[in-house]
């Protein structure tokens, strides 16, 4: 898989929390979610985003924005509005002094705010873990990553939109995909702007020489790669891939290999059936004591202790 692709394996939506958010002014949400990464979408009106020690910025109809936790923020109708309403850590929502106000807000089928129909509509997604993959990619980014719905140019909003509010079944995990599917979306067309700072590796993807070596590591991570496979698979000598590579991804192939390998192995062990011996397999270690020097090496810690920490 490539980086984007591998955002599907990393902080991959699995039973993430999705919402329709209706709201009439005046409003003011405190978010204290401390999520890793949320997505917003504006479907109806329009909103101030109030980041903590940043400056507000405007979101409106049809405007997207990624954010990346654990920092505090807030939304609301105006910048003046103080905030009446706090979620926390489980999106769990309070008044100010604690009192819940799950039921009070509930206006149906995923759906959530002071109104029924809403002046401003938005949809909001929720991932609860980050994936060591993804990381290498969600590093690269903004606190805040906004785009307008024609840098956007996808139906996927409007989608989400229309499936949010069905109770059908397998709907959690139809919403799960749409949520990954536009996290995409927004992460390319952000990248493609003149202005953006992608990984080295990303913008590797495009190079003649250098691109197809990356997609073979990283769809195949579990082979014995050699400098000289990868150089046959770019028409070049090793000599001349090699210095190629490190220019174009800032270090050489192996390193990136390497890199990529462990990065997989630590997502992977988030799951609890998985044997170390497996995982070993799958990223291209011949048995798990060699995985776990190399891991131990690069995080500090064994793949034991990493699969207790992220438990």
């Amino acid at each position: 898989m490539d980086g984007l692709a591998a955002l599907l394996d990393g902080p991959r939506a699995r039973g993430a929390f999705l919402l329709r958010c209706l709201m009439d002014p005046p409003w003011s949400v405190r978010l204290e979610d401390e999520s890793p990464l949320s997505l917003t979408a504006v479907v109806r009106g329009g909103l101030w985003a109030l980041p903590d020690g940043g400056e507000p910025f405007r979101l409106e109809a049809g405007d997207v924005v990624v954010a990346l936790g654990p920092d505090h923020w807030t939304i609301a109708d105006e910048v003046a509005t103080a905030p009446q309403v706090v979620i926390h850590p489980g999106q769990h929502c309070t008044t100010l002094d604690g009192q819940s106000l799950e039921e009070e807000m509930h206006q149906g089928v995923r759906s959530w705010g002071n109104s029924a129909v809403g002046e401003t509509v938005m949809l909001t997604g929720a991932y609860l873990f980050e994936g060591e993959v993804s990381r290498r990619l969600l590093r690269a980014l903004p606190r805040f990553v906004v785009l307008s719905e024609r840098e956007l140019g996808s139906p996927l909003v409007a989608l989400l939109a229309s499936e949010i509010v069905r109770d059908e079944p397998g709907q959690d995990a139809v919403l799960d995909r749409l949520l990954d599917l536009l996290l995409i979306a927004v992460l390319r067309a952000w990248f493609a702007r003149p202005d953006a700072d992608p990984p080295a590796w990303y913008v590797g993807q495009s190079d003649p020489v250098v691109g197809p070596a990356l997609r073979l590591m990283q769809h195949h991570p579990e082979h014995p790669w050699t400098v000289a496979e990868l150089a046959a698979a770019g028409g070049v000598s090793r000599a001349a891939f090699a210095r190629r590579f490190t220019d174009v991804v800032g270090e050489p192939p192996m390193t990136f290999l390497t890199g990529w390998r462990l990065a997989l192995a630590a997502d992977l062990l988030r799951d609890p059936s998985a044997t170390l011996a497996a995982v070993a397999h799958q990223v291209g270690y011949s048995t798990p004591f060699a995985l776990s020097t190399a891991f131990k090496r690069a995080y500090g810690v064994s793949p034991r202790d990493h699969r207790a920490l992220v438990a």
